[in-house]
């Protein structure tokens, strides 16, 4: 979420999903932050995380994988396909540090390729209705999830689905927060590296990951995290501040427009897969490919930095598990880790007609002007997932669009 001028209060953070970088001023304010003069588990192996919709092709009745508490968990519709699980997942499980014999089973009503089918009906009709938030196939609880604003949408949104003929047992709609765009790492650091503050326009926003594009030096930030979400208009970009430093470190080069009526778009609405945007340095500007920023520790609340993590791999998959561990650092709130609790989630972003389409959300905090920050499992050399755009008010939980939908968007990208 981006952060902007004092005026403006954290306070903002009450919209559930804020993106976590800069928005344009006519949109409504993410939780990001504003310019101030006064600065101040891991997850396994990604090429060990399975591809559900490849599980639920060659195992029968196979219905979502989740981890609980660290034990990969499986609904089948036919438990006599175990045999098949532990074999597909010896490798996940032996990970998760359990024998392929600890894999829990559950008995479920509905298998994986069911509920893709329902959760695209889901996103289709149900998103469009006013108080309608996102949507998940929740693979984690074996149903399709409709997420509301309030009460009074919860009619609406079953009267929009009455013709999808979902199974009532396989749709949840339930209340939850808004998302909303969010905009410290706050000082000025040479070289830089992934996770500082960059400063745009009227807002704070985080550096995303370095990266080269056709050899062109380079950073990734949130799209919103521009002077305009979508389309390339040239933001400039400082660091930490214009007010401090007036070099000019960036500017921006690529942010694809949004789309009205593409493939999974609802109607009326405009899409995405990543809030993501690049922009090529400044001729002779200092930068670490690979480089985050490491603070003192995770979810202790420092933006002291103590070091540099370094990116050795990056997710490519785009694949995902309930229960796995992932951590951001942004430069408001730091490092935060936390589990992951839904993926491929179509999003839609409180107070515009933007839907994210196929994120990742997780338990862990955030605040005005961590958008933008990369996102990244392990704790050493560590495997790059995405960048943080967005967050619920109360900065308990942030959303994600993984690096594979960013490479989608914005091309290949050399990221170590």
């Amino acid at each position: 979420m981006p952060r902007r001028s004092s005026a403006l209060r954290l306070s903002l953070l009450a919209t559930v999903f804020a993106a976590v970088a800069c928005q344009d001023s006519s949109q409504p304010i993410a939780p990001g932050v504003q310019p101030s003069d006064a600065l101040t588990s891991q997850v396994p192996a990604q090429a060990q995380v399975p591809d559900q919709a490849a599980l639920a092709r060659s195992i029968k009745g196979f219905g979502g994988l989740y981890l609980d508490r660290g034990v990969p968990t499986v609904y089948l519709t036919d438990p006599s396909q175990r045999g098949a699980v532990e074999r597909a997942l010896t490798a996940f499980a032996r990970a998760q540090g359990v024998s392929p014999s600890e894999i829990r089973v559950l008995r479920g009503k509905f298998d994986y390729q069911q509920l893709d089918g329902w959760f695209g009906a889901a996103t289709q009709n149900a998103l469009p209705v006013a108080g309608a938030l996102y949507t998940d196939l929740d693979e984690a609880n074996n149903r399709v999830l409709v997420a509301v604003a309030n009460a009074n949408a919860v009619g609406l949104v079953r009267a929009a689905l009455a013709s999808s003929k979902i199974p009532a047992g396989a749709l949840s709609i339930e209340v939850r927060a808004p998302i909303y765009q969010v905009a410290t790492l706050q000082n000025r650091i040479r070289p830089i590296v992934a996770g500082l503050q960059i400063h745009f326009g009227n807002y704070l926003c985080s550096i995303g990951f370095n990266a080269t594009d056709q050899g062109q030096a380079s950073f990734v930030t949130a799209s919103h995290c521009t002077n305009h979400q979508g389309g390339v208009e040239g933001t400039q970009y400082y660091q930490p501040l214009s007010s401090v430093d007036g070099t000019v470190i960036a500017t921006e080069v690529e942010d694809p427009d949004y789309i009205r009526g593409g493939v999974g778009c609802p109607h009326g609405k405009k899409c995405r897969y990543s809030d993501a945007s690049r922009a090529a340095y400044s001729a002779g500007m200092s930068y670490t490919l690979g480089g985050i920023a490491q603070t003192s520790g995770a979810n202790n609340g420092s933006l002291t930095v103590t070091g540099t993590l370094l990116i050795t791999n990056q997710n490519t998959s785009g694949n995902y598990v309930v229960g796995s561990q992932v951590s951001k650092i942004g430069r408001t709130t730091g490092w935060t880790r936390g589990n992951i609790t839904n993926t491929c989630v179509n999003t839609g972003v409180s107070g515009t007609n933007i839907v994210q389409l196929c994120q990742v959300f997780v338990t862990a905090g955030v605040g005005g002007g961590d958008s933008g920050s990369d996102v990244f499992s392990g704790g050493g050399p560590v495997t790059l997932e995405g960048t943080l755009w967005g967050g619920d008010q109360a900065g308990s939980m942030f959303v994600f669009s993984p690096f594979k939908n960013i490479q989608q968007e914005l091309g290949t990208l050399v990221v170590h």
